[in-house]
């Protein structure tokens, strides 16, 4: 499983707007992408907003974000007008965790 995190860093007095911009576009990203496990928006006003998406593997990732999911955000048309700055992406790997130790 791949955890794939992006990080908008919003301007604060269009923070609401963003927010329900978001939620509005990726409510039906999991019937749109069989692979999407599941997905949260995570937010900190006034201006953190994190898209949180669980992907089954690398090959579900490519579908929905291209070849250069790695280092290439999905953004929705118009969505710099809401961001301080570009949108940061990280991806994490799931660990087990080892309860024996």
């Amino acid at each position: 499983m791949i955890v794939r995190v992006s990080e908008a860093r919003v301007r604060p007095e269009r923070f609401d707007a963003f927010h329900e911009l978001i939620v509005s576009a990726v409510r039906d990203f999991p019937a749109r992408n069989p692979g999407l496990v599941d997905h949260e928006v995570l937010v900190a006003p006034p201006h953190s907003l994190l898209y949180v998406s669980r992907w089954r593997s690398e090959e579900d990732l490519v579908a929905y974000a291209g070849e250069h999911w790695r280092d290439d955000p999905v953004v929705l048309p118009g969505e710099e007008e809401y961001l301080l700055g570009p949108l940061e992406l990280r991806h994490f790997t799931v660990a087990p965790l080892d309860r024996t130790a």
